[in-house]
């Protein structure tokens, strides 16, 4: 359990890509079978812990600490484990009794159990601490009931540290900057494959991966999976840059429209449907109306959508359907799901993905039409004879949620990840508005000292009796330098305090501008401002300007309009 908690201190601190792939492939190659696998799960997002929950921890913490003072704690910490994990009391620092508000009794120290293992496959560097698998087992075989108590005992048996990865497992969200996908390629790099060799085994594997590892060192054969309806790498494009154009013939390339939808992988194989997002993640179960559709042999990629293919909805009617564990009938007779059809990648049993785009879509042409066309269309090619003709019709798309234009090269294969050159995306400017900080929360991890959240609006209202309503929330665009100066601007224009955010002055005279970009705006009836923006972000800091001379909501209204 040691090395693991120190691999998570590591990550936390460690800010560069390459030094966490670094610091990932080190570890997975000292630590032995089964402490590695359980913690490339636990960094996938493939191990579940359900005896505990978050409202446990917190209820075990309150237990040992006045609440007040835990709540005074979290606060300035920013992250419930790294919280938990400092106040917890110590394992030879006497408990105090239970506070009225907690009930039930202290836990007692972890006593000689299944639960404590020797240095075992270079798991620990502590013979009396458990193990990482020695965790798991205890947490994922204990009864709901049983859980909290299995969990104070683990606590109280381990330091800061252990105490710190132990919560992350329990709560799931590691948050230590790290993607699923730089997991497997530290995989790769182990073992000197392919990252998309061990993308196409993923979805057919399971925790503790003893076969993958045993081929990635040499030991064993490539681990063959007799699942079906696996996930294909992605193939993904560049963003268009400067001089690009420059370079590049426009002969050699299609062109089609960028949807705004998300990325997915239609997968029917075997009997079984399958519905990838472009990360993996299998959301067919939100979509059991598409799923439901699909009565053929093969592999499409393309764009997920609502509405029908003559009637497309935004990307805000999308969003009700998402991430839903089920869905009622009439969401799905309000908002039916379609995909625009951008690529065919297997066809029966035959895999196209090493032929020319040109000739797969010429497969697809002839494929689509074969399906029910109230859940597929054909992405449609967007004619141009130079790049200043594709840069007008890119300006001005023929319809409001195109977000840009894609080039593909006609001889180019489905090549997994982002290649050079053979695909690149081209997508319209980002909208502006000035708009005027509202109020800042604190952020987590790194920024849980700094307030780097930010809410902001925008006038509203006649003349003489204007207010400033909330249009968008953003937390990214700044430099680390304009971070520091916003939250000293945050603390010395504190108005108000609502636990974690501050409200700030904002009036005619008194505020703070920041020019917002967004890729898009929908009519949203749960905000005041009746607009939601699409991916705001911060593009810059107008400490120039007055608040008086920010933007008014009819600005948002007629990029609606």
């Amino acid at each position: 359990m040691n090395r693991f908690a120190e691999l998570l201190d590591r990550l936390v601190l460690t800010p560069s890509r390459n030094g966490k792939l670094t610091l990932l492939t080190d570890y997975f190659r000292s630590v032995e079978d089964p402490d590695r696998g359980l913690a490339l799960a636990a960094i996938t997002g493939d191990l579940t812990i359900a005896s505990v929950k978050p409202a446990v921890l917190r209820a075990l913490v309150e237990e040992r600490m006045d609440p007040v003072l835990f709540s005074y704690s979290y606060d300035y910490v920013g992250d419930l484990a790294e919280t938990v994990s400092l106040v917890w009391p110590e394992r030879n620092t006497p408990t105090p009794n239970p506070s009225p508000q907690g009930g039930g009794e202290a836990a007692a120290p972890l006593s000689p159990s299944p639960l404590r293992g020797g240095v075992r496959g270079g798991g620990d560097n502590d013979g009396t601490a458990p193990t990482l698998a020695n965790v798991v087992s205890a947490l994922q075989s204990a009864s709901r009931s049983d859980g909290p108590k299995i969990l104070a005992r683990l606590l109280d048996s381990a330091g800061t540290s252990a105490r710190f990865a132990i919560i992350k497992l329990v709560t799931g969200g590691l948050r230590i900057g790290v993607s699923a996908r730089l997991a497997k390629q530290a995989l790769a790099a182990l073992g000197k494959v392919d990252v998309a060799e061990i993308e196409e085994l993923w979805h057919g594997l399971s925790p503790p991966y003893a076969d993958l590892f045993a081929w990635l060192e040499g030991r064993a054969p490539k681990p063959e999976t007799a699942a079906k309806g696996l996930f294909r790498p992605v193939m993904l494009a560049h963003a268009v840059e400067a001089g690009d154009f420059d370079k590049l013939d426009p002969a050699d390339y299609a062109a089609e429209w960028k949807w705004d939808g998300i990325r997915v992988q239609v997968v029917a194989e075997g009997g079984g449907v399958r519905l990838y997002s472009r990360t993996g993640d299998d959301v067919a179960g939100a979509f059991p109306d598409l799923a439901g559709a699909v009565d053929f042999s093969g592999v499409l990629d393309g764009e997920l959508l609502v509405g029908t293919p003559s009637a497309t909805g935004t990307f805000s009617d999308l969003q009700q359907r998402l991430n839903r564990k089920s869905v009622s009938a009439a969401m799905r007779e309000r908002y039916p799901a379609f995909v625009r059809c951008y690529d065919l990648l297997q066809a029966g049993d035959e895999d196209l993905r090493a032929l020319a785009f040109r000739q797969r879509r010429e497969r697809l042409e002839a494929f689509v039409p074969t399906l029910d066309p109230a859940r597929f269309d054909l992405s449609p090619l967007v004619a141009f004879a130079g790049w200043d003709e594709l840069e007008r019709r890119r300006t001005a798309p023929p319809h409001p949620i195109i977000e840009g234009v894609m080039l593909k090269r006609w001889d180019s294969p489905y090549l997994a990840g982002r290649p050079k050159c053979p695909w690149f995306k081209w997508k319209r400017d980002p909208h502006t508005v000035d708009a005027v900080l509202l109020y800042a929360q604190r952020g987590h991890g790194k920024r849980s000292s700094f307030y780097s959240d930010y809410t902001f609006g925008v006038w509203s209202g006649p003349e003489g009796a204007e207010e400033l309503v909330p249009v968008g929330k953003a937390y990214f665009g700044f430099t680390d330098e304009e971070l520091r100066r916003i939250d000293k601007y945050v603390r010395d224009n504190t108005v108000e305090r609502f636990g974690p955010v501050r409200s700030v002055r904002a009036d005619k005279t008194n505020g703070l501008v920041i020019e917002v970009a967004f890729e898009g705006l929908a009519r949203s009836t749960r905000h005041k401002s009746g607009v939601a923006m699409r991916f705001p972000r911060v593009s810059r800091l107008r400490w120039d300007k007055p608040p008086a001379e920010a933007d008014r909501i009819e600005t948002l209204q007629a990029l609606l309009d």
